[in-house]
C-alpha cells in the first residue's frame, strides 16, 4: 500500500468531480455493485480492480493516517478542476457534495479514533460534506459499500455525526483534489487536509478518549 507525501500535492492523474444534485461524473455508477474483497483497511471498489481504478478520469487515490497506536487509510477519487470554478461552482455552497468522485470518500480505522469531533469504533465509514465560504458542515456516515451518489435521505438515515471545519485560502493553485495528513508533534493523531483550487480545509482525527 503506497504511502502519499503529506501536505504535498499528490502527483497523480487527472479527474472531474461530480457533486450531488450537481454536474454529472465521469464515471457512471455501476447498475450492479460487485463490492471488492479486501481487510478493513483496503481501499472499498464498487466495481473493477485498484488497477484500472488508477486509471480512471477520476482515479482513486489513498492517504495514510497514525491515529496514537493504531492506523487509518482515507480513500477518495482524486478530480481535476479543468479549468472549471470549483469552489461555489462546482461544489455548489449550501449543497450536500461528495468530497470525492466515483465511490464516496472514506476513512477506515484499525482502532478507535475521533474525527472532527465525531466518536468512531474500528471501522469503515463515509464523508460527506455542506461546503460554504466561511464553513463546512462535514458529515460522517456508517454507509459506505456504495457509489458516492446520490446522497438521498436512505443514506443519511445512517450518519453517526457531523462536525463543522473552516476554509483557509491558499496561495497556491491545486488543480486536482488532494488529501493529507499532517501528523501532531506529539504523535498522538493530527490533521486531515482537504486541498482543492485554493481552498485548504483541515479536521482533526485523534485518538478516542
Amino acid at each position: 500500500m503506497r504511502r502519499f507525501p503529506t501536505y504535498t500535492p499528490l502527483l497523480l492523474g487527472a479527474l472531474a468531480l461530480a457533486a450531488c444534485g450537481g454536474e454529472a461524473m465521469e464515471e457512471a455508477a455501476p447498475s450492479e455493485m460487485d463490492v471488492a474483497a479486501g481487510d478493513e483497511l483496503s481501499c472499498y471498489l464498487a466495481r473493477g480492480t485498484m488497477a484500472e481504478a488508477q486509471d480512471r478520469p477520476s482515479p482513486l487515490r489513498q492517504t495514510e493516517l497514525s491515529v496514537g497506536g493504531s492506523s487509518g487509510l482515507l480513500c477518495y477519487g482524486a478530480p481535476s478542476a479543468r479549468g472549471r470554478e470549483i469552489m461555489g461552482g462546482l461544489l455548489v455552497f449550501g449543497q450536500l457534495e461528495r468530497i470525492g468522485a466515483n465511490e464516496p470518500t472514506t476513512i477506515h480505522l484499525s482502532g478507535p479514533a475521533t474525527v472532527g469531533d465525531v466518536g468512531l469504533d474500528a471501522g469503515s465509514y463515509s464523508i460527506y460534506a455542506i461546503p460554504g465560504p466561511d464553513e463546512w458542515q462535514f458529515f460522517v456516515n456508517s454507509n459506505w459499500e456504495r457509489w458516492g451518489i446520490p446522497i438521498d435521505e436512505t443514506v443519511r438515515s445512517t450518519e453517526l455525526g457531523s462536525f463543522t471545519a473552516t476554509p483557509e485560502e491558499m496561495d497556491e493553485f491545486v488543480e486536482t483534489l488532494q488529501y493529507g495528513f499532517e501528523p501532531a508533534a506529539d504523535g498522538s493523531g493530527g490533521e486531515v487536509l482537504l486541498e482543492w483550487e485554493s481552498t485548504r480545509v483541515r479536521f482533526p482525527v485523534e485518538p478516542a478518549g
